[in-house]
């Protein structure tokens, strides 16, 4: 396939990307990966800058920063989306196709409740093996990798420095009368400094905060579900309705099971 620019409403320039594109911005991401070199919520600006260079000398194509960016929120929304289906039962990975296998039945109620796989039931994602790892965001990026306690601990123990740095130098010049304006200036340096380094201390934390949990089944997704089961009551549908609004790991252990053994499931659960 081969790529091409094309400008866009807005200006920008659109980029058509190839295997052999992709190919090469994910070995410079594997790249910077394995060095730790990645901030909390996605690659530093050189890294971006590396893997425009990398692509412009792998492919005829004209590729700015931003193209890069747009294509890693690409890979990170299919990971998160293959991801999550990898996770449930009855999905698996063919490594010879290049996208998910699953049964019908299985896809056919995963994807009535959830509106956004639907077009991945047979979508083909290469490199997928770097793709699971570079935009997983439990794994460690690398040997270089910090906690955010450790990178907190470190600036805590640099803003100490710098305190009694400054409180050091304030006692070997307090009799100095002749130059009070290169101490104010130099007071105001340590203070800016240190008003950067807080800065720094609080992102650490804010970056590492965890993600919100996974958003539960709607109303509407349950019902879309349960309307597709043959032979229950109404009496019946009324039942489990309550218990999946009320539970959404059992919305989620139902989405799981074979069509067979829904019906069965449902009568133990609104049984007991």
């Amino acid at each position: 396939m081969d790529s091409s620019n094309a400008p866009t409403k807005k200006g920008r320039s659109y980029v058509k990307w190839t295997d052999a594109m992709d190919k090469a911005m994910l070995d410079v991401f594997v790249e910077y990966f394995n060095k730790g070199d990645r901030a909390q919520n996605g690659w530093k600006p050189h890294v971006y800058t590396a893997a425009v260079k990398k692509v412009m000398e792998k492919c005829p194509v004209e590729l700015t920063k931003d193209n890069v960016i747009a294509r890693s929120k690409t890979f990170d929304k299919h990971y998160v989306i293959v991801n999550n289906m990898l996770s449930q039962s009855g999905f698996g990975w063919d490594d010879d196709k290049n996208m998910i296998s699953v049964e019908d039945d299985v896809w056919n109620n995963y994807a009535k409740a959830n509106k956004d796989a639907a077009s991945y039931r047979y979508k083909v994602i290469k490199y997928w093996d770097m793709i699971s790892t570079l935009y997983n965001r439990d794994r460690a990026t690398g040997e270089g990798a910090r906690t955010a306690n450790e990178s907190a601990a470190e600036m805590a123990e640099e803003i100490a420095n710098t305190i009694a740095t400054n409180k050091d130098a304030n006692s070997s010049t307090k009799d100095d009368e002749d130059r009070p304006k290169k101490r104010y200036r130099s007071d105001d340096s340590i203070a800016t400094m240190l008003g950067d380094k807080l800065d720094n201390f609080t992102a650490v934390f804010k970056a590492d905060a965890p993600e919100p949990p996974p958003k539960p089944a709607s109303p509407e997704e349950i019902w879309a579900l349960l309307g597709g089961i043959p032979e229950l009551e109404d009496d019946q549908l009324l039942a489990i309705y309550d218990v999946l609004v009320a539970d959404d790991r059992k919305f989620k252990s139902l989405l799981a099971l074979p069509e067979r053994m829904k019906k069965k499931w449902i009568l133990k659960q609104i049984s007991t």
